[in-house]
């Protein structure tokens, strides 16, 4: 049965939202490495809330209304800080700490403040279990794949973007880029703003 799962873990990957905006800006200003190092990060945070989910956790912060605003909270705040330094530019975000630090957190905190998350696993693992089966090794395996295709898909996409922003008046390109993807940044935190569960 997990076998069907990949296709829909490859289209899920696929899909534009939040993480692969940050590894798209990280990509422009910071190479394939610092996409990579954002990817590691959002992976891990993807990974934890497959995990939660598994254990209930995700079932719990779904079922409260105050848990659920709160960590609604919390995402748009690091949508809008995230969108608010992309559109300063790179000198700004890049003035202090560790670059790969940052990447990574960047990424990892995306995906653990996003509250869409914990009811997604919700309803994305259980039709993928067979009746009868324990729920935590598949939800792991599921969680796996998932990951795996994030990877697979954000690297190549940031290496992508890297290698344009080399090649094509390179500052310029990168800037534009950090532009667009803040605006979306900004534009994915308004609508988690007015989301519900």
């Amino acid at each position: 049965m997990l076998w069907t799962f990949v296709p829909v873990a490859v289209l899920l990957s696929l899909t534009p939202g939040p993480g692969m905006a940050l590894v798209v800006r990280n990509a422009a200003v910071g190479g394939t490495g610092a996409a990579a190092r954002t990817t590691v990060g959002s992976s891990i945070g993807v990974g934890v809330w497959a995990v939660l989910s598994a254990l209930g956790v995700s079932a719990l912060i779904a079922a409260s209304e105050l848990a659920f605003v709160g960590l609604k909270i919390a995402g748009v705040a690091v949508l809008v800080w995230f969108g608010v330094q992309a559109l300063r530019g790179s000198g700004e975000a890049t003035a202090a700490g560790d670059p790969a630090r940052r990447d990574f957190a960047s990424g990892l905190l995306t995906a653990l403040a996003n509250p869409k998350l914990a009811v997604f696993f919700l309803a994305l693992f259980p039709p993928f279990i067979p009746d009868g089966a324990p729920v935590l090794p598949y939800a792991l395996a599921m969680a796996a794949i998932l990951v795996a295709a994030d990877f697979v898909c954000y690297v190549s996409l940031g290496a992508a973007v890297a290698r344009a922003s080399r090649s094509l008046a390179s500052s310029r390109l990168a800037r534009r880029v950090e532009q667009l993807t803040g605006a979306v940044l900004l534009a994915l935190a308004g609508r988690l703003a007015y989301e519900t569960r």
